[in-house]
C-alpha cells in the first residue's frame, strides 16, 4: 500500500508496473515509453522508500529486496529521472532535501586524514576488478567518442589527446603535475607523446603502485614519477598541471583551497587543464546512495562554484568544454563488460556485491544520459597573456599531428 502511495504521488509519465509486498499490483504513468516493472519483497523496502527515496532504492535493490521484471534497470532509472521533478517539488521531500542541502559541505569534507579514507574506499579494491571492465589503460574517466560506434579503447586515447593538446606541450621536457594520477595512464600518455617530465599523485595505495610498474615496464621511470601524496603537500613548481576525474572528490568546501594550490605549484607562464564531472544545474547535494555506498565525501560540482572559486583565487579561464553524453557512452561499455565478467565479479567478492555495482554503472549512466550530469574541461592560466593560442584551431591541429605520428610509428 504504502509503495502504491509513493509511486502514486512521482510518477505521472512514463510506464511503470510496481507490485507491493502483499503481491498487489498497481500501474503508474501516462503509459508512454518503453513498459517497466518492479516487484518489492518486503515492507522495510516500502517505508525506507517513502522517507528517502533516494537511498532507498540502491539499497533495496543491493540487497535484492527490489527487482526489475519487465525491462532492466537502466530502463526503470529512466522513468524515475523522468519524474524526478515531480519528487523534488512535493512539500515533504523538498523540505527533506532542503535540509540534506544543509549539511552539504559537511558530507564533502575532505581534509587529508579523510581524503585518503575516501580514496581507499573505492579505489584500493581488488586491483582484478577494474581489469574486468575499464579500458587496457585503465582510463576511470570519462572517454571522448570523436564517432559513433567507437571502441571504449580509442576514445580513452581520444581523451588523453584530447587533454594534451590542451596543455600546450610546445616542447619536451616541460614539468607536469598529474592531480589524482589513477593507474597511471595520463601521465605515461603525456611523457611518450611530448617528452613531459611528469609527476602524478594519488591517494590510493593500489594505483601507486602499479602505476610505478607501469612506468618501470615502459622504460620511463627517469621521466615519470608517482607519488603517494595529497595535493595539499606538494611543493613543486610545474608548467603543467592536468586533473582529471579527480576534483569530484574535492569536496565543495575545499574549492578555494584546490585552486590556491594550483596558483602556488604553477609556473607564471603556466597552464592547468581540469576534467571533472559536473552539473548543468545549480549547486545540489550528492545521490545520499552514491555518497553512502561508492563515493563518500564526493560531489559533482556546478559550474558558478567552480568559477566563483577560480575567480577569488586569481586564476584566468582560458576555454571551456561541456562534453554531454561522452559519459553515458562510456558507462555503457564499462557495464557492458561488468555484465559479460559478473561470474568473475561474484567469485571475487559476492552477489551482492555484483548487484551494489550493477546499480552504480547503470544509475551513473542515467544520470548522464537522462539527467543533468556532464563533464567540463576548463583550461586555466595565471595571466591572460599565456602560451595558450588566442583561437581554438590549434587544438584539433596538435590532435591530428599526434594521430599521424602515433600512427607511423605504429606501422
Amino acid at each position: 500500500m504504502l509503495a502504491h502511495i509513493f509511486f502514486g504521488l512521482v510518477i505521472k509519465e512514463g510506464d511503470l508496473s510496481v507490485t507491493d509486498c502483499s503481491g498487489k499490483t498497481r500501474n503508474f504513468g501516462n503509459g508512454t515509453g518503453k513498459k517497466s516493472a518492479i516487484r518489492l519483497h518486503d515492507r522495510r523496502a516500502e517505508w525506507t522508500l517513502f522517507l528517502r527515496p533516494k537511498l532507498a532504492v540502491g539499497e533495496a535493490y543491493t540487497d535484492g529486496r527490489l527487482t526489475v521484471e519487465q525491462g532492466d534497470l537502466l530502463n526503470f532509472l529512466r522513468v524515475c529521472i523522468q519524474n524526478m521533478k515531480n519528487l523534488e517539488r512535493h512539500p515533504f521531500w523538498a523540505t527533506l532535501h532542503a535540509i540534506q542541502y544543509m549539511f552539504r559541505h559537511i558530507y564533502s569534507w575532505n581534509p587529508s586524514h579523510r581524503a585518503r579514507r575516501n580514496v581507499a574506499h573505492h579505489y584500493d579494491l581488488s586491483d582484478e576488478l577494474y581489469s574486468l571492465f575499464l579500458d587496457s589503460d585503465r582510463q576511470y574517466s570519462c572517454a571522448y567518442f570523436r564517432h559513433p560506434g567507437d571502441s571504449l579503447e580509442k576514445a580513452q586515447e581520444d581523451k588523453k589527446r584530447h587533454l594534451a593538446a590542451k596543455l600546450v606541450l610546445d616542447r619536451p621536457g616541460l614539468r607536469t603535475l598529474d592531480i589524482g594520477s589513477g593507474w597511471g595512464g595520463m601521465a605515461l600518455y603525456l611523457a611518450q607523446t611530448a617528452g613531459a617530465r611528469v609527476t602524478g599523485l594519488t591517494l590510493s595505495t593500489e594505483q601507486h603502485r602499479i602505476s610505478n610498474h607501469r612506468a618501470r615496464e615502459s622504460n620511463l621511470s627517469d621521466q615519470v614519477n608517482f607519488e603517494l601524496q595529497d595535493y595539499r603537500h606538494n611543493t613543486g613548481h610545474y608548467d603543467r598541471i592536468v586533473s582529471v576525474g579527480m576534483f569530484e572528490h574535492v569536496g565543495s568546501g575545499h574549492y578555494r583551497e584546490f585552486f590556491r594550490k594550483v596558483r602556488e605549484l604553477l609556473a607564471d607562464d603556466g597552464i592547468m587543464v581540469l576534467h571533472s564531472i559536473g552539473r548543468c544545474a545549480p549547486p545540489g547535494t550528492t545521490n545520499a546512495w552514491v555518497r553512502k555506498y561508492i563515493f563518500p565525501g564526493g560531489y559533482t560540482p556546478a559550474l558558478s562554484e567552480i568559477m566563483s572559486a577560480v575567480e577569488k583565487e586569481g586564476l584566468f579561464v582560458t576555454d571551456i568544454e561541456v562534453l554531454r553524453i561522452h559519459y553515458a557512452e562510456t558507462l555503457y561499455h564499462w557495464r557492458k563488460r561488468f555484465y559479460a565478467n559478473r561470474d568473475k565479479v561474484r567469485d571475487l567478492y559476492d552477489e551482492r556485491f555484483c548487484r551494489m555495482w550493477d546499480f552504480y554503472l547503470t544509475g551513473c549512466e542515467s544520470a548522464f544520459r537522462y539527467w543533468d550530469q556532464v563533464v567540463f574541461q576548463i583550461q586555466l592560466s595565471k595571466e591572460l597573456v599565456s602560451p595558450v593560442p588566442i583561437q581554438r584551431d590549434y587544438i584539433g591541429a596538435w590532435e591530428s599531428d599526434t594521430h599521424d605520428r602515433r600512427e607511423a610509428a605504429a606501422e
